[in-house]
């Protein structure tokens, strides 16, 4: 059915999933994600050498000289991104690349994704894994009703009253929050989930999503006290919510 919100004369722009860790990328990703890479030449990525890396291992074949790639980072310019889409409106379909996971949650992509939708161009998302859905279903925590807040202020003072305010909105809302945290800085951000949350509010930790060295567990606050696993360096998801 023809949609007057789209012209068909222009491409397609593919937002592309690539795998979270180390797995091998047709073990966490459809068929789907390889055909239409095969035949995509242009690619809007976060970092370049990520993206040739992983467009390497899912189509081997490709000749690496044929793509054309634009990098889309806290350094671009508001001018540089403004052009990313001219071979979509000269018809020919684009891709988008985030360096982990999905493009336009948590990350850039969503920039462009926003300019496609302006100018006409149909948007196609791909399925593929999501560190922060892959979280949430293993939490056994409210997935009706939940909230990605990001990353934390890194200012200690700041990151508690931040923790402490969350709080209050789960409990009020009965309502699951959702953070990420700079690896390095995971082992910190538990020590303030145990020094302000309540008790006997649920915390989750989901770690190395999709990686054999995968763990999730969910437990009161007090229980995780001296249960503490080592976290530094792997990237992780934290989820609190009221008891049940």
């Amino acid at each position: 059915m023809e949609n007057p919100l789209i012209n068909d004369a222009y491409g397609t722009l593919f937002l592309i999933p690539t795998p979270i860790g180390d797995s091998a990328p047709l073990e966490v990703l459809p068929l789907a994600a390889k055909k239409n890479m095969e035949v995509l030449t242009h690619f809007i990525v976060e970092n370049e050498k990520v993206a040739r890396r992983f467009i390497k291992k899912i189509t081997p074949n490709k000749n690496q000289d044929t793509l054309i790639l634009y990098p889309l980072n806290k350094y671009t310019t508001q001018e540089e991104t403004a052009t990313y889409l001219e071979a979509c409106l000269q018809g020919e379909s684009m891709g988008v690349l985030s360096d982990v996971g999905c493009p336009g949650v948590a990350d850039p992509g969503s920039i462009v994704v926003r300019m496609a939708h302006q100018h006409g161009i149909r948007v196609k998302p791909l399925t593929g894994p999501s560190s922060i859905l892959l979280a949430l279903m293993s939490s056994g925590m409210n997935g009706q009703s939940f909230a990605f807040n990001g990353y934390l202020p890194i200012d200690k003072s700041q990151r508690q009253r931040a923790i402490k305010r969350y709080e209050k909105k789960a409990q009020k809302d009965d309502q699951t929050q959702i953070f990420i945290e700079t690896p390095y800085r995971n082992d910190a951000l538990v020590q303030d989930f145990i020094k302000v949350l309540e008790p006997s509010t649920l915390l989750c930790i989901a770690c190395d999503l999709s990686m054999v060295t995968e763990m999730t567990k969910t437990l009161p606050v007090a229980l995780w006290k001296k249960n503490i696993p080592e976290l530094q360096k792997r990237p992780c998801i934290f989820l609190i919510h009221p008891p049940h």
